[in-house]
């Protein structure tokens, strides 16, 4: 099965900045240790704090969603429900 790269982006609201960026801080260690996880890397928007970006590979599709079916996705939604303004995500293929 071909690897999977997923960039996602979020962007909170102004007053809760600091609240979105602890919460996406608890999601890296535990995700970096799933079965699939080939590298979870959180970037933050050096111009726009308020903008962040996270950079994954998964060795599957599956592998993927089994991520994102687990407990500390679930926890991660609640903890910001009406924090995130704005958030996209790309599942992407090498092609080159």
């Amino acid at each position: 099965m071909a690897k999977l790269t997923i960039v996602a982006n979020i962007k909170a609201n102004p007053d809760k900045i600091d609240l979105v960026k602890a919460e996406l801080l608890k999601l890296i260690d535990i995700t970096r240790g799933e079965e699939g996880c080939i590298n979870y890397d959180l970037h933050q928007d050096n111009d726009n704090p308020a903008h962040f970006l996270f950079y994954e590979n998964w060795e599957s599709r599956a592998l993927w969603q089994t991520h994102m079916g687990a407990p500390h996705l679930a926890a991660y939604m609640e903890a910001t429900d009406g924090a995130v303004e704005a958030f996209t995500l790309n599942e992407m293929s090498v092609v080159g």
